[in-house]
């Protein structure tokens, strides 16, 4: 039997100008419909919608019981569908957030809607001013940790990639820069990344995606991931630590728990023998580690272990010939 051909890749569909403004349309619309209830309300709504999201995203729930399965073979399949179909109700959660968090968090109630833990040195670090790599991860409502740092005043920047409806994606990124948070397109960002950190700033990165085969291949719950180089590279070049925190929903309610559980200082990677490979292992392993604390609120569905090292795709080959 011969190897498989290799797939096509499927076209980029193109962008529909009168059809991404009437997307931007019903969602200004949906949001003035939501703003008419609290958010705890809207929070409600969202798991309902979430368990529906579960029941009818056929792919997505496949992909999230394979990924649950394989990160956790000791649990039973009760345990598994649970967690898989939580996590869905988590997603819809976040975009409730995102949407509200402008509306309620300010600099004289955060504290209504977040508590610490183990932060003050990495807020140390931000002040002095030297340069800080911060890396989360798709879980819980990892976008409030960017908004909060904007809304004080740090010089804090995140890396993201634009939405694809344009309309939406200003509109979004319009109310993220009102609250003092600067964004930075993800493509062909490295030299300003570079000098941003030369000059102190603190850069955002969410870091649990698929690098493709070029990635740097580390241990994720059990199973090599891939993972882009760029922040162990940054850190390495530049000699700054990284920051891994997170932030963690308390309940079904509008209020999170947000933390740091590592700091990875220049000196710890100083004698490795291979301090890119081992710098990416040590941020995956505790973003891994806050997982672990309640797995319901990370993205199983996410396509993490979508690429394989090339010495497990050598050894399907071989399996796939006569």
């Amino acid at each position: 039997m011969a190897d498989l051909p290799p797939r096509k890749r499927k076209k980029k569909r193109k962008h529909n100008p009168v059809r991404d403004w009437l997307a931007y349309l019903a969602l200004r619309i949906l949001i003035l419909f939501l703003y008419l209830f609290d958010v705890e309300t809207n929070l409600n709504t969202a798991c309902i919608l979430g368990r529906l999201l579960w029941k009818h995203y056929h792919r997505g729930r496949k992909r999230a019981l394979d990924n649950l399965r394989a990160s956790y073979p000791e649990k039973s399949e009760e345990w598994i569908r649970r967690t898989g179909r939580r996590s869905f109700e988590h997603i819809v959660m976040l975009t409730m957030d995102v949407l509200f968090t402008p509306r309620l968090v300010k600099k004289y109630n955060w504290r209504n809607y977040s508590r610490y833990k183990n932060t003050e040195r990495t807020k140390w670090l931000m002040q002095e001013g030297r340069g800080l790599l911060m890396v989360a991860a798709h879980y819980s409502n990892f976008e409030i940790m960017g908004y909060l740092m904007g809304l004080f005043g740090f010089n804090v920047y995140s890396i993201a990639r634009p939405l694809d409806n344009k309309y939406i994606n200003d509109y979004l990124y319009g109310v993220r820069r009102r609250a003092g948070q600067r964004i930075i397109d993800k493509k062909g960002a490295a030299q300003l990344m570079e000098d941003l950190t030369s000059s102190g700033a603190t850069l955002c990165f969410i870091a649990d995606q698929d690098a493709g085969r070029k990635g740097v291949f580390v241990d994720f719950f059990g199973r090599k991931a891939s993972t882009y180089k760029s922040i162990g590279l940054l850190a390495i070049t530049k000699n700054v630590p990284i920051v891994v925190g997170y932030s963690r929903r308390v309940g079904n309610r509008f209020f999170f728990e947000i933390g740091v559980n590592r700091i990875i200082f220049p000196e710890e990677w100083a004698d490795k023998d291979d301090p890119l490979r081992w710098v990416t292992a040590e941020y995956n392993k505790a973003i891994e580690a806050f997982v672990r604390e309640d797995p319901t609120q990370y993205w199983w569905l996410h396509r993490r272990w979508k690429h394989r090292p090339k010495d497990e795709e050598q050894g399907k080959s071989k399996k796939i010939k006569l």
